[in-house]
């Protein structure tokens, strides 16, 4: 599936979805337009939650088109890549404190068909990227520290992302910048106007129905932040 949509992307957390109707719940969401969908997979090490694995989204995906942004907050995420990708993830977000030899992980990712990504926990520093950075499709900037929903937003991400987009430009890359942890629509704009791409938002997106209502209230606040409007 593209990737490519005019404006900032909104990639709703299942982790705030019920469970109990998974099937029905990516439906709605691709009914009310979103067009990617955030899987958090936790596996109790890297981080104290354990949500899901591999066999739930290869079950879920034949049902949707959405697009399968999957962030794998595991120890030794390269021991699980073959997995995921079998299983459909269009993205593949692996931690740069989980793994030893990211760039060959990352290789694998590309390899195997997907997006190649990078996420960066709260106090790790950019530095990690100078090297990885043209062979990195997207960077996610945790801005709470991983592993359990509903925490507040962290607010020297701001500059973090800031320094980011410096970074990607200067490097003359493509790459998307995602945040996930506290996005709501409080700062939705400002995190656009730092330079995010894609914006993870869980609690503040599945507990205001209807989706397609909330989606669009997401989509003005992003705008904003780019100085746009929506028609």
């Amino acid at each position: 599936m593209s990737t490519q949509q005019k404006g900032p992307i909104l990639s709703p957390s299942l982790l705030s979805a019920d469970f109990g109707k998974l099937e029905q719940e990516l439906a709605d969401l691709e009914r009310a337009g979103l067009s990617w969908v955030h899987w958090d997979v936790m596996d109790g090490a890297f981080v104290p939650n354990i949500t899901l694995g591999a066999p739930i989204i290869k079950k879920c995906r034949p049902k949707t088109s959405l697009f399968f942004d999957v962030h794998l907050m595991v120890d030794r995420p390269e021991r699980y890549l073959d997995q995921f990708l079998e299983a459909g993830a269009d993205l593949l977000c692996i931690h740069a404190e989980a793994c030893t030899h990211l760039e060959s992980a990352l290789s694998r990712i590309s390899q195997g068909g997907a997006m190649a990504a990078l996420a960066l926990n709260p106090h790790t520093s950019l530095v990690c990227l100078d090297y990885l950075l043209p062979q990195l499709d997207m960077v996610l900037i945790m801005s709470v520290n991983p592993g359990f929903g509903g925490q507040g937003f962290i607010p020297f991400s701001l500059r973090k992302i800031r320094d980011l987009r410096e970074r990607i430009q200067k490097a003359g890359t493509k790459t998307l910048i995602q945040v996930d942890g506290g996005v709501n629509l409080d700062n939705a704009a400002s995190l656009v106007d730092s330079g995010a791409d894609v914006l993870v938002s869980g609690s503040a997106f599945f507990a205001h129905p209807p989706y397609s209502e909330r989606h669009q209230q997401f989509l003005r606040q992003a705008l904003e932040g780019r100085g746009e409007t929506t028609q």
